[in-house]
């Protein structure tokens, strides 16, 4: 009667044993161990070993592999997140330096034409300008001065244009490459779009008059760079679909022709962007940046 209540607790304690290590398998060829030390349960130090240096032995023969055949799962430092954020839009000082500090500069600018003196305002504008007359006089300061305004203020598409698109793009290509299109688009449209008007008042088909025209804004620039993301953009209903968009707005504005510089000047902007395909593909795959569209 003694031998058969100490079996019974004998069979009582490995039953126990095999109740705690039950969750990852049932081990076989491990002995029982009283008190609660279970010698298939790890410690930490060691993926796959017991807390005594032992391998643990599973139902399928080899350790560290489970008792239905798949290969135990060790876990390691977590992936870096490549999921698209709201956030990923608005340039941050050091994703995109060069988006952020010359949206803070049209941010201070575009507060001081709407705030500041009117008649300072006007004169800063006419000098920045980048007509005929300017650009044959002071041509650096009529490009870059230009370039340091927002037409219509902050409340203008092209400002909200100017973030999410430049952001994009400099997330793809880099900030100095990102400035190389802006650059290109703004200079060879606004010299595009102005050296026929200089000809053509020497030739006398247009007033003396038209030389002196205010001419400012970002929108060269801008366009060039809509031109150069689409080809970057990895959805191809979505680069397809920025193209026909802006070049649908762009139509309207040609057709209405109401400023025919700037509706010339558009499209030539995005020309050059489009053209730049090959190049800013080249620069993101040298990159080798993330891509979340």
């Amino acid at each position: 009667m003694k031998q058969k209540k100490c079996l019974g607790a004998a069979e009582g304690v490995t039953g126990g044993s095999e109740g705690v290590t039950g969750g990852a398998g049932v081990l076989t060829g491990v002995p029982a161990v009283g008190g609660g030390d279970v010698s298939a349960v790890t410690d930490g130090d060691a993926p796959g070993f017991s807390d005594r240096g032992a391998p643990v032995v599973t139902d399928g023969g080899a350790p560290g592999v489970s008792d239905r055949g798949a290969p135990a799962v060790i876990e390691g430092p977590a992936a870096p997140d490549r999921r698209w954020h709201l956030w990923h839009l608005l340039p941050t000082p050091t994703g995109t330096p060069f988006t952020f500090c010359y949206a803070l500069v049209l941010i201070a600018t575009s507060l001081y034409a709407q705030l500041g003196d009117p008649a300072t305002v006007s004169a800063m504008l006419r000098g920045s300008s980048t007509d005929v007359a300017h650009l044959t006089s002071t041509p650096v300061v009529a490009l870059v001065g230009s370039a340091l305004w927002v037409a219509g203020g902050l409340a203008s598409p092209y400002a909200l244009g100017f973030l999410v698109v430049l952001t994009a793009l400099e997330r793809r290509i880099g900030g100095l490459r990102t400035a190389g299109v802006f650059v290109v688009g703004h200079v060879v449209a606004s010299l595009a779009t102005e050296i026929p008007v200089g000809i053509a008042v020497w030739t006398g088909h247009l007033p003396e008059t038209s030389l002196h025209r205010l001419d400012f804004g970002i929108s060269f620039g801008l366009m060039a760079c809509v031109g150069a993301l689409a080809g970057v953009l990895r959805l191809k209903w979505l680069r397809w679909g920025l193209v026909g968009t802006v070049s649908l707005v762009l139509l309207q504005d040609l057709i209405a022709y109401t400023d025919p510089l700037t509706a010339l000047g558009h499209p030539l902007a995005l020309c050059l962007g489009l053209a730049a395909w090959p190049l800013v593909r080249r620069w993101k795959a040298q990159r080798a940046a993330p891509s979340y569209l």
